[in-house]
């Protein structure tokens, strides 16, 4: 088997779902256009290596079984359309029907929230696939429990557009703590995934065709660094922890990156960072009624029809980054030369490297864009404190364990 097996977490709705749908999609056809260095930013705008399999293992990591069955269902019904439409179309190869034939779509249970069942899930995964190509982190959650209305006013008439890009007027629960005893929402959002990470990561290691295994973090418009208090690093005393997470997934992934690229022993293992832009998804839905929530898709287009390049509104067209970074060449992406840290200005931002973000039209016409990726010195220690933090914690849970560590 050579084709790509590739990790989805939260792969049963919104993004993740879509995430799936765009992944079969594009590996049905012989030609992906996702896979095509074809945008801007691209250093390279051609490519030899072939980015056509002949079959897939789509791995659906989700927390209930039967909406991951539902899901894979769906996917498999999915497929079949797919098939069908190609199927009909003039010059038609047979391709479809052999990706078809080798398309295994499965699901295994985990929670972020509770570490031991990340272990199992990744020894499961060990056990029965030879390698891991892709690990893409999407599941994510927030604490959202109610809407400040007059900040929400005040957003939206100050900066609409923002307001839905954005939003600052969500209330979130201070204190929540995992089964773990963790701050929940950095757990479910970085820790978990870091530990599936360090879990995996001698199978993504596995992976040697093209350009070597990948990393796909999902961030988001709203990650930001203001909210951040070093000293709450599991973002239990935050009013802001969904936005905290983020940006200290931001901080992880990068530095990771950088530590993969620095082991020239090894084809290394890629960390990418996503802005899947704005999608109609289930993250906010415990606030809003089918009034309102009709009211936020009304806004996601008008805020388009304004100009905004960022509300895709669909998991399927929010998912083109993702998916386009799971294809492409390696060699087409953009590189960041090392930059010094300014030691008199720990303030003083430098660009280090770039986040890719799913745009489109007014039209709704998907495309992937960037967004450069600034880092202070003291962003760069705090990431050290935080990493430093979360490999103690991962020795903790493999000693309570009884499982050996992770080189």
């Amino acid at each position: 088997m050579s084709w790509p097996v590739i990790v989805v977490t939260g792969a049963n709705s919104g993004v993740g779902l879509g995430i799936c749908q765009r992944l079969l999609v594009q590996l049905i056809s012989k030609s992906p256009t996702d896979a095509q260095p074809h945008y801007n930013f691209h250093v390279q705008k051609s490519t030899t290596s072939d980015a056509s399999f002949d079959g897939l293992t789509l791995i659906l990591a989700c927390r209930s079984r039967q909406r991951g069955e539902a899901a894979r269902d769906k996917l498999y019904q999915f497929a079949d359309e797919q098939v069908r439409h190609l199927e009909i179309l003039p010059g038609y190869d047979g391709h479809a029907e052999t990706f078809r034939k080798h398309l295994n779509i499965v699901v295994h249970t985990v929670d972020l929230s509770r570490i031991q069942t990340v272990f199992r899930f990744a020894d499961e995964v060990i056990k029965t696939y030879p390698y891991v190509s892709h690990l893409i982190c999407n599941a994510g959650v927030a604490s959202f429990v109610s809407i400040n209305w007059f900040l929400a006013l005040k957003q939206f008439t100050m900066n609409w557009v923002e307001a839905v890009t954005a939003p600052i007027f969500y209330t979130q629960e201070v204190g929540q703590l995992s089964q773990d005893g963790l701050g929940w929402v950095w757990q479910c959002n970085v820790f978990g995934h870091y530990v599936l990470f360090r879990s995996l990561e001698s199978h993504l290691a596995k992976y040697q065709m093209s350009n070597g295994a990948r990393v796909i973090w999902m961030s988001s418009h709203e990650s930001n660094p203001i909210y951040y208090d070093p000293t709450d690093w599991q973002l239990v005393k935050t009013a802001h922890s969904y936005e905290s997470s983020k940006f200290q997934m931001d901080l992880i992934a990068h530095r990771l990156d950088q530590a993969s690229l620095q082991d020239s022993d090894t084809l290394p293992t890629r960390h990418l960072i996503v802005l899947p832009g704005v999608a109609g998804t289930n993250i906010a839905s415990a606030l809003l009624d089918t009034f309102s929530s009709m009211c936020m898709f009304f806004a996601f287009y008008l805020a388009r029809w304004l100009g905004s390049p960022y509300h895709l509104i669909t998991g399927f067209k929010a998912a083109i980054s993702a998916v386009h970074l799971c294809l492409v060449p390696l060699a087409c992406l953009p590189t960041v030369s090392l930059t010094e840290f300014d030691d008199s200005d720990p303030t003083a931002k430098v660009e280090v490297g770039f986040r890719y973000v799913s745009e489109c039209d007014r039209w709704g016409k998907e495309r992937v864009g960037t967004m450069k990726l600034t880092r202070s010195k003291e962003h760069n220690n705090q990431c050290d404190d935080l990493l430093e933090h979360c490999d103690r914690l991962f020795t903790v849970f493999c000693e309570a364990e009884g499982r050996p560590l992770q080189s």
